[in-house]
């Protein structure tokens, strides 16, 4: 069984599954009609389409929840924030949120009613919790006054990972980054200096990558070649994908599908994921992959591999421009050489998985009631969903801080760095000007996404693209009251499904008693569980059937 689902690159998306009733996009364009907006129209655009910039015609004040990044902080004289009072007549005005606790002050803000307006850093399944309450806003309500939106939805053949966002009402309450192609990230890198050394062929399957190990292993008999960071779960999630399960970062809801019998399973308790244990079991014990790396900080892993003490460790595209730079501490600039590799396949084919939603935002019930409210949605549309205002974010003011060539390509200002893309430039993008952060830089055209990308990272996301692609996952749309259950079943299922990924890897549990720990998930609610995701996927198909 191979599932169709979407993985994610973190684990924090909770119910991501929480979503509903799918009606058709064309659905989206009438809704805008739902609430009369005349009346609330103050510093809006009497015309406003796609490729218009936008610019309220009086000035507008917004709050805005920012997550504070520590390597690039938050400074009120960025010329980000200088640039959107000037040409757009907006203020953010932001409330400040160290990004280690975003998540809990997040929810903390909405549940007493002071949230601000605008919602960053939000994505597609966490806003589930704060629907029945009302407290924020159904979106889809307004799209219509949203042209950049929706330009892109129908541009880029959107519609079926939008429809994954309705709720059960039919709505959704979250306005996703938007891609234009599926991105994959995070990989592996290898020492590929010590493979050249020793004859060792790049690995393209998760065999060959254990072949490879044992040979650095013949080699190097003191070294464990392999030894993680991420506690294990960017490595567990891109394999769970091969083997035909989920793991990692890419457990969230558990739930596969099996589009051979139209049902949902829990992933973690199937013949393939006990094949992923047993895998990562035969490198542990083998002396291929460092058991800490499922309980060691990530600097500990990083420190192990800078200074040639590990081959491997999980990268993404800006991992491994900090390894570079630590190795050539540690190393010496030109003793080493390091690589991505294409994500192996597996039993379950070469595949890759992934969403073209990003992170985006919420919007905070009580703007409907503004009188600026068509102002703000215009506003959002434009500096979210427009090709220019995707660009201003991401990389800021042509003339000041980039350029395009003749060639119509963008390149950083002599003065400005940007994830070593200059290393000579002495301001930072991020640091001193406000661009490229992730409370706006997310989502937009391949080529605004590859505008920033170095040629080895260029390689990579070309390689990728050989891999086949996982069809999106159902839309499973509880009810309130099915949706509390599932959330009660799922927290002990997915603690008991992390402990026990653990003990299985590392030897702490022989992998004879995974019988036994298929039962225990029965004993959770794993059936349960099952059921009223299947239950709701079925009144899904059934309500779509009507439409």
């Amino acid at each position: 069984m191979i599932p169709q689902r979407q993985l994610r690159r973190r684990d924090f998306l909770g119910l991501a599954s929480v979503v509903a009733i799918g009606l058709t996009m064309a659905a989206c364009d009438s809704e805008a009609g739902i609430t009369d907006t005349s009346k609330a129209r103050a510093g809006a655009m009497d015309s406003f389409g796609v490729g218009d910039t936008f610019k309220a015609t009086a000035p507008l004040t917004f709050s805005f929840l920012f997550s504070d990044q520590p390597t690039y902080p938050y400074k009120k004289d960025w010329l980000l924030w200088q640039k959107l009072a000037a040409d757009n007549n907006v203020t953010l005005n932001p409330t400040i949120v160290p990004s280690s606790d975003y998540e809990q002050k997040r929810s903390l803000l909405i549940s007493s009613g002071s949230a601000p307006e605008i919602i960053a850093k939000t994505y597609p399944g966490q806003e589930a919790a704060y629907v029945s309450s009302g407290a924020v806003l159904p979106v889809s309500d307004h799209v219509g006054l949203m042209p950049n939106f929706q330009d892109k939805i129908r541009k880029w053949k959107l519609e079926p990972e939008i429809e994954g966002l309705r709720q059960q009402d039919g709505k959704y309450y979250v306005l996703p980054g938007l891609h234009e192609e599926l991105w994959p990230d995070y990989t592996l890198a290898v020492r590929t200096d010590i493979f050249q050394k020793h004859n060792i062929a790049i690995p393209k399957t998760w065999d060959e990558f254990r072949d490879a190990l044992r040979a650095l292993k013949k080699a190097y008999p003191d070294v464990t070649p392999f030894s993680d960071r991420f506690n294990g779960n960017a490595v567990l999630n891109i394999a769970g994908t091969a083997f035909g399960t989920v793991s990692g970062w890419g457990l969230v809801d558990g739930l596969v599908f099996d589009d051979s019998d139209k049902k949902f399973s829990f992933g973690s308790g199937s013949q393939e994921f006990k094949e992923l244990l047993t895998y990562f079991n035969s490198l542990v014990s083998e002396g291929l992959m460092d058991p800490e790396s499922f309980t060691q900080t990530d600097d500990s892993a990083i420190q192990k591999f800078v200074s040639g003490k590990s081959f491997v460790i999980s990268t993404n595209s800006q991992n491994i421009v900090t390894y570079r730079t630590s190795m050539e501490q540690s190393l010496g600039k030109g003793n080493f050489a390091i690589s991505k590799i294409t994500v192996p396949g597996g039993p379950a084919g070469d595949l890759i998985g992934g969403s073209r939603l990003e992170n985006g935002i919420m919007l905070n019930a009580s703007v409907a009631k503004n009188d600026n409210f068509v102002a703000l949605i215009q506003f959002i549309d434009w500096l979210f969903y427009s090709d220019a205002g995707q660009e201003f974010t991401k990389w800021g003011v042509k003339g000041t801080t980039y350029d395009v060539g003749a060639d119509g390509k963008r390149k950083l200002a002599p003065d400005v760095n940007f994830l070593g893309l200059n290393p000579a430039g002495t301001k930072d993008l991020r640091v001193d000007y406000g661009f490229s952060g992730g409370n706006f830089a997310y989502g937009g055209s391949t080529d605004l996404l590859q505008s920033t990308m170095s040629a080895e990272e260029l390689k990579f996301q070309k390689d990728m693209q050989g891999k086949t692609p996982l069809k999106t996952l159902p839309p499973v749309p509880y009810s309130d009251t099915d949706r509390e259950q599932a959330t009660l079943a799922l927290t002990p299922l997915k603690d008991h499904v992390k402990q026990n990924t653990l003990k299985f890897i590392t030897g702490q549990r022989p992998l004879s008693q995974f019988d036994a720990y298929v039962k225990e998930l029965d004993a959770k609610g794993q059936s349960k569980y099952v059921e009223l995701a299947n239950k709701a996927y079925k009144a899904y198909q059934a309500n779509g059937s009507k439409k």
